[in-house]
C-alpha cells in the first residue's frame, strides 16, 4: 500500500506522474483543502511538496504530528516557520543553485524590456501606428548606467556578472562586505541608492527584509532612476513605489513579484514607464524540469 504524499502545489505532470508510482497524491491547493486534512487522518503525512510563494501555513505544520520533510520547489523559504520545524525535526529541502541562471536572466531581460522600451514598441506595432507614420518612444542605452544591487548573494552575484560586459558601473549592499569583491560595497542602501541610475533587488525575502525599499531609498533614487525586482515583493514597499511611478517621482520599474500576489496593483495596469510580470523569474522549461527532478530526489530518499 503506497503512503500519501501531501501536494500544497503542483510538479509538472511528467514529475508528478513519478511521484504517483510511489505514493497516493493528496493535492491541497486551496487553504480549504489544506484546513479540511487536519481532521482527516493527518498523522498519514510526512513529507509535503511546496513552493517558495505558498509556503507552508503554520497551523497546517503544526497538525500534522508526523511530518518530516518539506520538499521545496524553489528556493524561498520565508513562508515556511523554519524555527517550528527545526524544533520538531522537520527537514527543509529546496531547488538551491538550480534557479540562479533563469532568475538573473530574467532580471537583466527586464532592465532592457524597461530601458529599452521593448513593450512600449511592441503595442506601437501592434496598434498599428507605426503604419501610420508615428514615432515609437525612444529607449536608455545601459551602457554607462550605474547599476546598484541589493543582496549580492548567488542571483545577485549572477545577475552582476551578466551585466559586466554592458559597461554599467556595479555597486551593492548586503549586511556585510563580499570577501574579495571587485564591486563598490554601501553598508547603507540610501547611500547606494543615492549612487545608482538602477536599483536591482535581488536580497532573500522574509521578516528581515521586508520593505527594506522604502521611502528614503525610492527617494534617494529619485526621478530619473528606476528599478527591478526580482526578488520578493515585500522587500519594496509596494504601496510607496507605486505612488512614485504614477507621478514621477521615479522613472520606471520592472517587476516579476509583487507584494501580495497574484493581487497587482491596478494602478499598474496603465502606466508606460513599467514593465510587469507574473513571478516567472525561474519559468524556462529547463529550469523547472531540473527543480522538479530536485524535489523528487528530495521526496524518494527519506
Amino acid at each position: 500500500m503506497k503512503a500519501d504524499l501531501l501536494m500544497l502545489v503542483p510538479l509538472l505532470a511528467e514529475y508528478e506522474e513519478r511521484l504517483a508510482t510511489h505514493f497516493n497524491l493528496v493535492r491541497a491547493h486551496s487553504r480549504a483543502e489544506q484546513q479540511a486534512l487536519l481532521t482527516d487522518n493527518p498523522q498519514r503525512f510526512t513529507v509535503l511538496v511546496t513552493n517558495g510563494g505558498e509556503g507552508v501555513d503554520r497551523q497546517l505544520m503544526a497538525g500534522l504530528p508526523d511530518l518530516k520533510l518539506i520538499a521545496v520547489n524553489g528556493v524561498g523559504v520565508d513562508k515556511i516557520d523554519k524555527a517550528h520545524a527545526s524544533a520538531r525535526g522537520i527537514r527543509i529541502a529546496t531547488t538551491d543553485n538550480i534557479l540562479t541562471d533563469a532568475v538573473a536572466d530574467q532580471a537583466v531581460a527586464l532592465l532592457l524590456a524597461l530601458l529599452r522600451q521593448v513593450c512600449e514598441a511592441d503595442r506601437f506595432v501592434r496598434d498599428g501606428l507605426w503604419l501610420k507614420g508615428g514615432f515609437s518612444p525612444l529607449g536608455t542605452s545601459l551602457r554607462g548606467q550605474r547599476v546598484g544591487i541589493l543582496g549580492l548573494g548567488k542571483i545577485g552575484s549572477a545577475i552582476a556578472e551578466r551585466l559586466q560586459p554592458f559597461g554599467v558601473t556595479l555597486a551593492y549592499h548586503n549586511r556585510r562586505p563580499v570577501t574579495d569583491c571587485p564591486y563598490t560595497y554601501h553598508d547603507d542602501l540610501v547611500a547606494l541608492a543615492q549612487s545608482s541610475d538602477i536599483l536591482i533587488v535581488a536580497a532573500a525575502g522574509g521578516p528581515a527584509s521586508q520593505h527594506l525599499v522604502d521611502e528614503p531609498v525610492l527617494d534617494a533614487l529619485g526621478p530619473l532612476g528606476v528599478i527591478v525586482n526580482v526578488a520578493r515583493g515585500n522587500v519594496i514597499n509596494e504601496t510607496q513605489l507605486v505612488a512614485r511611478l504614477v507621478d514621477g517621482r521615479l522613472a520606471g520599474a520592472a517587476l516579476d513579484v509583487f507584494e501580495h500576489e497574484p493581487k497587482v496593483p491596478e494602478a499598474l495596469f496603465s502606466l508606460r514607464n513599467v514593465v510587469l510580470q507574473p513571478h516567472s523569474g525561474s519559468a524556462t522549461l529547463q529550469t523547472r524540469r531540473a527543480m522538479a527532478e530536485c524535489v523528487v530526489q528530495a521526496v524518494l530518499s527519506l
